[in-house]
């Protein structure tokens, strides 16, 4: 090897030393994130929409309950189901008062940036994710996300069953300690999860689910929806406090049609798999996709038949694809509604929940089962809800029948064992 040999190939072997010496890890640390709070998106009803007044000059105060805290977070603004661009001129975070007051704590306000800039435009059909900002969040805390918008947008995307109060005035007041006079309204608009940085084993359960998981007949700023409930009692114990919670419910959610919002199989990659560190997923579905077969009046046998086959080859998409993630798949059984005046069940109906149900709970389906049904169930009439369950409509819960719900969940399904099987299901 002559001399010029010879330097070419230190030269070669240096590079490669560096290259393989060089991983971005060691450029720069990988900060966890881990979803805390989370709502699904769709297009408000024409009820639940805002005017385009009300989003012309508009400061918008709105307030959501973490499950896991941190010490730095960031919020994820929604477009989702914009026709247009929408541009945010300013988004603060602060601690607030209480979750049913626009009054943040003085010291607490802090101003996100996007890319380093205090403004962002969405695309159309986008979520943003802001820049990581630091801020004390403790678990179970309120935090107060407002937003400075200039013009209303052509289409809004919006959870309408947000059980929280929002609140609006005109002109730009996203660092203003209170908002006086402000509009009130009961849903959430443009704001979609918020992830906290988090220690390597934090993880995150999604529930997907209907307005039973929404919080339909719970109490508004209360916080008692079952997915609240099972926040709760995680943060009690030190081996599950790791462990956040994020409620994906959709009042008036189907498996196999659009309702009110898209589908469970149409929204499961947005507000399931995209979330940040979920490791477990929770899915109730269902029940509106049986009551709305039969609600102008009952149907063949063969329709009977083939719902509930659509409805058991939907929860096999969604522990397909929960797998591919390295998702664990844990199925609930669809809950008694019989008596209920808006769906009016018969026995074919229950007849088909019943089979579903043996479905739900058979080996070789779902990773593990929350046996919903027979824990809210009435023993002497097991086709309705028990009286001290029910919100009164027969179809919902009561918030102490949510409560029930949540304190019947094993703990030990979230457990480490679990988490290992689920990430070799995304390895096959």
């Amino acid at each position: 090897m002559n001399t010029i040999d010879r330097t070419k190939w230190i030269v070669l072997s240096l590079a490669l030393a560096l290259l393989f010496a060089w991983t971005p890890t060691t450029a720069r640390a990988q900060t966890h994130w881990v979803g805390s709070w989370a709502s699904s998106q769709q297009i408000p009803e024409p009820n639940n929409a805002l005017t385009p007044d009300d989003l012309r000059d508009a400061t918008l105060r709105q307030i959501v309950h973490l499950s896991i805290g941190g010490t730095e977070l960031r919020v994820h603004l929604s477009n989702r189901f914009g026709i247009a661009p929408l541009l945010f001129s300013a988004v603060h975070i602060a601690e607030p008062m209480s979750p049913a007051s626009p009054k943040i704590i003085p010291g607490t306000d802090k101003a996100l940036t996007f890319f380093g800039s205090s403004e962002v435009t969405v695309p159309a059909g986008a979520d943003y994710i802001s820049d990581p900002v630091a801020f004390s969040a403790a678990p179970l805390s309120n935090l107060a996300v407002t937003m400075y918008i200039q013009t209303p947008p052509a289409r809004q995307t919006s959870h309408p069953g947000s059980r929280a109060t929002a609140y609006m005035v005109h002109g730009n007041f996203v660092s203003a300690p209170d908002l006086p006079d402000a509009k009130t309204v009961e849903h959430w608009f443009f704001i979609s999860a918020v992830d906290v940085a988090a220690p390597g084993n934090a993880a995150a359960i999604a529930a997907l689910g209907d307005s039973i998981t929404d919080g339909h007949a719970s109490t508004t700023n209360g916080n008692d929806r079952w997915p609240d409930v099972l926040a709760k009692r995680l943060q009690a114990s030190p081996q599950t406090r790791n462990l956040g919670v994020l409620n994906l419910g959709t009042g008036g959610n189907r498996l196999l049609l659009n309702g009110l919002g898209p589908n469970a199989l149409a929204r499961l990659d947005a507000d399931v798999l995209a979330q940040a560190g979920v490791r477990y997923l929770i899915v109730l579905e269902g029940v509106n996709d049986l009551g709305m077969l039969t609600r102008e009046g009952d149907v063949s046998a063969a329709e009977h038949a083939a719902i509930v086959h659509q409805i058991e080859a939907a929860y096999q998409q969604i522990i397909t694809r929960a797998h591919a993630h390295g998702i664990e798949a844990i199925g609930g059984t669809i809950m008694p509604f019989v008596g209920s005046q808006f769906y009016h069940p018969g026995p074919h109906t229950e007849a088909d929940r019943q089979a579903i149900n043996q479905w739900i709970r058979a080996a070789g389906h779902f990773d593990s089962v929350i046996d919903f049904d027979r824990i809210t169930r009435d023993p002497a009439h097991p086709d309705r809800l028990a009286p001290n369950v029910d919100s009164g409509d027969h179809l919902h819960p009561s918030p102490a029948g949510y409560a029930l719900m949540a304190n019947a969940i094993p703990l030990s399904l979230f457990g480490g064992q679990r988490e290992a099987r689920a990430f070799r299901h995304a390895a096959n």
